[in-house]
């Protein structure tokens, strides 16, 4: 056989395994569509209340979901009142937890920074609820330790940034 027709042959049957793994629903099996819904081209993001003691966590969770919404999809972000969809949310808890200590002093070595939300991605057009999740929570990890350990807004940050990813992925496999 001619190194031509095996290569036909090699992208022909290629081509026919991959043909019934394809699927325009991307629920349905590998899609070679976007992941979004189509209908949607603009999400509004008021801050989120806050109902703990961590005061600015709401600001910091707001501006990452904005960020990661910029980033990760071809939505717009725009004001609440002019948007197709609109992702709204409360901090209800935020807090410490020691993972470890050193066993000479008994100070904390490393600590995790729990943040617990609520939030529900609601069509301001339909007034449909496309998400809600509640007790969502996600967690950053720090060393405390003395000369040169870690602050608290290091974990902080790090449980932020993973529920802002979290929640614009859960934006995306929602439709």
């Amino acid at each position: 056989m001619s190194p031509a027709r095996a290569l036909v042959l090699a992208i022909a049957s290629g081509a026919a395994l991959l043909a019934p793994a394809c699927s325009s629903d991307p629920n349905r099996g590998y899609a070679f569509a976007e992941p979004y819904d189509a209908s949607v081209r603009t999400v509004g993001v008021p801050i989120f209340s806050n109902e703990t003691f961590a005061r600015g966590t709401e600001i910091a969770l707001t501006d990452a979901i904005v960020k990661q919404i910029q980033q990760q999809t071809p939505w717009r972000v725009v004001s609440p009142d002019r948007a197709d969809t609109v992702v709204e949310g409360a901090i209800t808890n935020a807090e410490l937890n020691v993972l470890s200590n050193d066993p000479d002093t008994g100070l904390v070595q490393e600590q995790t920074y729990r943040l617990t939300i609520r939030f529900v991605w609601r069509d301001n057009r339909t007034g449909e609820t496309r998400v809600a999740r509640e007790n969502f929570s996600a967690s950053g990890v720090f060393t405390p330790v003395r000369a040169g350990g870690e602050r608290l807004e290091v974990g902080q940050r790090d449980a932020i940034d993973e529920l802002a990813r979290d929640i614009v992925a859960s934006m995306r496999s929602s439709w």
